[in-house]
């Protein structure tokens, strides 16, 4: 597992195919993002990770204790289907919008995790060493927050794991395999349209 100190805050997002196109293209683009317009708009969707609600508490907290946030990402097989239409404008708050700034493609998207990296990595992740950091289910563990549908959520890494109930799968599927990290940066997350 990369080394992540006791309360780090991690953003945790299962990525694939989005709006049709495949998961290596979107790299390859948000890499000519970063190189272009020195930031990344990572596109992605759901309520778990609203950018008012829930990631600019959580980011703003860590970032007043002096802690970077990182956003970690599991790749895997999926379908997303929505339609690629562009996004044009962007907002902090949901009320004040801006154009997209130059350089910045997001396809199919509501909302937008802000960047300033984009790394491959290769490492498990143990998701008992994680809790949910913000919300309604907080201080539950990363393995039974995300064994279900969620797909993303903000956790802190915890010293101590986490014990989930005896369980029948395999302790392997207590980790994630993550692929991608970046550095998550001021404002976070932007509403987009």
């Amino acid at each position: 597992m990369q080394d992540f100190p006791n309360g780090s805050g991690l953003i945790f997002m299962k990525i694939g195919t989005h709006a049709r196109e495949p998961l290596e293209e979107i790299i390859d683009r948000k890499r000519k993002e970063l190189d272009r317009a020195g930031r990344i708009f990572w596109g992605y969707g759901g309520s778990t990770c609203h950018p008012v609600n829930v990631v600019r508490p959580f980011a703003n907290a860590h970032a007043k204790a002096g802690r970077t946030i990182h956003l970690v990402m599991q790749k895997m097989v999926s379908q997303h289907f929505a339609e690629p239409e562009l996004s044009k404008e962007y907002s902090d708050d949901g009320v004040d919008w801006r154009p997209i700034p130059q350089g910045i493609q997001v396809r199919g998207s509501r909302y937008a995790m802000v960047l300033d990296s984009l790394e491959d990595a290769e490492f498990l992740l143990d998701l008992n060493a994680i809790r949910v950091a913000q919300g309604r289910t907080q201080g539950k563990s990363g393995f039974d927050y995300l064994r279900g549908h969620v797909d993303k959520g903000c956790f802190e890494v915890v010293e101590t794991p986490v014990l989930s109930p005896v369980d029948s799968l395999a302790p392997t599927r207590q980790q994630a395999i993550i692929g991608l990290v970046a550095k998550v940066i001021s404002p976070y997350a932007v509403f987009l349209r």
